[in-house]
């Protein structure tokens, strides 16, 4: 479960349909250890682990909804708030932060009025700093998505955002 799904997200006022989730739960029934492979399933469907998935996962694997928080929030694989439709990682490892990865956070923060960790209001980026991407001779690196921008400068950022934004309008 490599590539996120987006799912459209329901309005304030909007019941979440919890049919899939049920489904999820049913096909995991009387097996040990599911916690994680059910969260997994239920984020990939849903998008992020919102409270009525969790208390609904809560009360079918009779575990509380705070031990499903705990590990929730200790595996970077989940979330707990919504995400934006573009995943920005910024790569913040040795290499990338010796060659200046703390400016290109800085200016994907400002250009997108966003902080790190969060998602834009239009929920278009979420924008995340990870440890290491792997991709070092390239420092610094960001990936937005599949897409890999490397070797890097400040004012590369903008035209990286323009052409994601870009992408999105021609699909």
């Amino acid at each position: 479960m490599s590539k996120s799904k987006k799912k459209s997200v329901p309005k304030q006022n909007e019941t979440l349909d919890l049919s899939m989730a049920e489904k999820i739960l049913d096909s995991y029934e009387g097996m040990d250890g599911s916690l994680i492979p059910v969260l997994q399933k239920i984020q990939y469907e849903y998008g992020y682990l919102q409270e009525p998935l969790i208390n609904l996962v809560a009360e079918r694997l009779n575990i509380s909804a705070s031990e499903i928080i705990g590990v929730a929030t200790f595996y970077a694989q989940f979330h707990l708030q919504p995400r934006g439709v573009h995943i920005v990682k910024i790569c913040c490892g040795t290499a990338c932060h010796v060659k200046g990865a703390t400016k290109i956070v800085d200016e994907f923060s400002k250009k997108l009025d966003v902080k790190v960790g969060s998602t834009t209001e239009d929920k278009l980026f979420t924008l995340e700093e990870v440890a290491c991407l792997g991709a070092c001779s390239l420092a610094p690196i960001v990936t937005i998505d599949e897409d890999v921008h490397g070797n890097l400068v400040p004012d590369n950022v903008d035209n990286i955002i323009q052409g994601t934004r870009q992408q999105g309008r021609a699909k």
